[in-house]
């Protein structure tokens, strides 16, 4: 049988009067992607630390494929590699003398170092400009090659802490087909992010952790199907009618209201399902307001979390704007 990825028992962490985990459990299995997810000051980021034997645990018992954090960190840190929210790499370097620099610190002969260097520069795109000086470097180019430089060490389990973090939304899907491909080749990864579409594209599995504890666990779907409820969102044809719509799904609605009038768009929870639409339709209808479609879905993930921790997780763009409703997953259209 084997041991877990990682296996934390009632880990405890204080910094100070601080408590960043208090009490956290959590179990990783094998050929997975497993997905932290908490408001800002939840301990993400301190477990990831504690997992990287960064800092030690105050509390419980963490393990990394059976090694202890505590008394084995040499062992746990010869299976990890960790990529943090910010790219580590040296600028006045290139690519692939980055990459070189860091197998010979893992102890790499240099035929090894050539072959693994080779390997994930491939992994990363970057064969192509592997030789030029990483100064030169795009933001999602640095990011791939720290990506890279966690990964030439051959770890077993990658650390990845907010990896998408300022980079453009073309460098994150790339990014997020990057690690795709690493989890296919036999890499565990353990990802914390404030994006939950990221979350939602690439976890098998989601903990969401709040002031130190995990509070839920399970796939992005069985998460967004705990709320037991669904969202109407209706695309009114007049922007002037947004605020109307608002009001109307104010008094039919069961949870929070949405409204987007750049895109004539308004959300609000339900408890039912299409009988919910045909009555919100007579509403509207009622109200004399113009109707392009309306749609029944689940819950996004943003709304499950919201749900589960009574926090909303801010989405920002790589413009730094909070993303609204047009992110929000495909439904079902009924066409009005």
């Amino acid at each position: 049988m084997f041991e877990p990825v990682i296996e934390g028992v009632g880990v405890v962490k204080r910094f100070g009067k601080t408590v960043a985990l208090d009490g956290l459990d959590l179990v990783v299995g094998h050929g997975s992607i497993l997905a932290v997810l908490g408001p800002n000051g939840a301990g993400k980021t301190t477990f990831v630390r504690c997992v990287a034997t960064l800092i030690k645990p105050d509390g419980g018992k963490l393990r990394v494929f059976g090694h202890d954090v505590v008394q084995e960190p040499h062992l746990v840190r010869s299976s990890i590699g960790l990529a943090g929210q910010f790219a580590a790499v040296e600028e006045a370097m290139t690519g692939r003398e980055n990459l070189e620099m860091v197998a010979r610190l893992f102890g790499q002969d240099r035929a090894s170092t050539k072959a693994n260097v080779d390997l994930v520069l491939e992994q990363m795109g970057l064969i192509e400009d592997a030789d030029r000086l990483v100064r030169e470097y795009s933001g999602g180019m640095r990011r791939k090659l720290d990506l890279g430089a966690s990964l030439v060490g051959t770890p077993r389990l990658l650390l990845l802490d907010e990896p998408t973090t300022g980079v453009d939304p073309r460098s994150r899907i790339d990014l997020w087909d990057a690690i795709r491909t690493l989890v296919g080749r036999g890499t565990n990864v353990l990802l914390t992010t404030q994006y939950l579409d990221e979350a939602d594209h690439l976890a098998d599995q989601i903990v969401i952790i709040d002031r130190g504890k995990s509070i839920a666990h399970g796939t992005p779907t069985e998460l967004k199907k705990r709320t037991g409820r669904n969202v109407i969102e209706v695309h009114v044809r007049d922007r002037e009618d947004v605020a109307e719509a608002a009001k109307v799904f104010a008094e039919f609605g069961d949870g929070d209201l949405q409204t987007d009038a750049s895109t004539c768009q308004v959300a609000v929870v339900v408890n039912g399902g299409t009988e919910q639409v045909s009555r919100a339709l007579h509403l509207l209808q009622a109200a004399a307001i113009a109707v392009d479609d309306i749609a029944l879905r689940p819950p996004r993930l943003d709304e499950a979390f919201l749900e589960l921790t009574g926090h909303e997780l801010q989405e920002r763009s790589s413009d730094g704007r909070v993303a609204g409703l047009k992110n929000a997953s495909s439904p079902d259209s009924i066409k009005a």
